[in-house]
């Protein structure tokens, strides 16, 4: 039925679209119980239609097949009654209702058909509604959390630890270049105070009066 293969593809291209452009599950799933809400109007109103076509096809065969029953009813009373052409002309009439009802037939199946295709696509587009009305609340949950749970991965991103230990590490070590540096200037120049004391002690060209005094009675034998 064309009208039913029509409501199948606008809802099929309603999500296709929803889809491709789902950036918030959010807000997607809000459109998507719009759309599906005006869907159901739309395929309420068609429906009722179709059902009242059933009905009528129904009412239609039922007419039919009446007929058919009275014309056969008559054509057995004419013939109780001894009326042969009688009953010869109402089995006729019988034979062409006969014709009308299986046309008739044919339609109230098709009509059938059609309006149970209906009732199935409209009980299924309120069921869906129903079951995403029941798990809206727990997509927007789960949306939420994954948009606090991204924040909390950029912040992360951005406050590398590791980094930051690396860059004390250097500042450290240079630090400790720096005493021990430090240290070892401070340790040359003590050694060098001590060379420089023992040079002038030793390199004095006077001497003492004792020495030269020991050194005349030397000369002298005395």
């Amino acid at each position: 039925m064309g009208i039913i293969s029509r409501f199948a593809d606008i809802m099929k291209s309603n999500i296709n679209a929803l889809l491709d452009k789902a950036e918030d599950p959010a807000k997607m799933v809000d459109q998507y119980l719009l759309d599906l809400r005006e869907n159901l109007a739309d395929v309420k109103k068609e429906t009722a239609g179709v059902i009242a076509a059933e009905t009528k096809a129904k009412r239609s065969l039922e007419e039919a097949q009446e007929k058919v029953e009275k014309a056969a009813k008559s054509a057995q009373n004419a013939l109780k009654a001894g009326d042969e052409e009688a009953a010869r002309k109402l089995i006729a009439e019988k034979q062409r209702h006969e014709a009308y009802l299986a046309d008739r037939e044919a339609a109230y199946t098709l009509a059938h058909d059609n309006a149970e295709k209906m009732r199935q696509m409209y009980d299924k587009l309120v069921e869906d509604i129903r079951e995403l009305e029941d798990r809206k609340a727990n997509i927007k949950a789960k949306s939420a959390a994954a948009k606090a749970q991204s924040k909390i991965n950029d912040m992360t991103a951005g406050m590398d630890s590791s980094a930051s230990m690396e860059a004390f590490d250097r500042m450290e070590a240079k630090a400790d270049e720096a005493f021990d540096k430090a240290m070892a200037e401070a340790e040359l120049n003590v050694k060098k105070d001590d060379v420089e004391d023992l040079v002038d002690k030793y390199s004095s060209s006077s001497t003492s009066v004792d020495d030269e005094l020991a050194k005349m009675k030397a000369e002298l034998g005395l």
